[in-house]
């Protein structure tokens, strides 16, 4: 390995250790406010939703398609369906849509 190969390997171990480390170390106790708590059990579901919604609307040939099925999925899992009945059902719009439109 060559000792650049080695600093980055470094310095992305630092990166990615850091963020988990600090809080542990900073926060000794158990955080005491209800909001703050209640905040931070959020932030993994809008960082997903971050990363994974502009993918959703592009990810099909027509942007009318992308939406249709991700309304179907909104809808099923409104109603609590499971996992696997929601994505194929969601694929499953998107084809249909994809074969009307298309």
């Amino acid at each position: 390995m060559t000792a650049k190969t080695i600093i980055a390997v470094l310095l992305m171990a630092i990166v990615t250790y850091l963020p988990r480390v600090l809080p542990m170390a900073i926060f000794k106790n158990k955080i005491q406010s209800r909001f703050l708590t209640a905040f931070l059990s959020y932030v993994p579901y809008a960082v997903l939703g971050a990363m994974i919604f502009p993918d959703i609307l592009f990810s099909t040939g027509h942007l009318t398609s992308a939406i249709i099925g991700f309304a179907v999925a909104v809808i099923l899992a409104y109603f609590e369906r499971g996992l696997l009945q929601v994505a194929v059902c969601a694929i499953i719009a998107v084809y249909v849509c994809e074969l009307l439109v298309g």
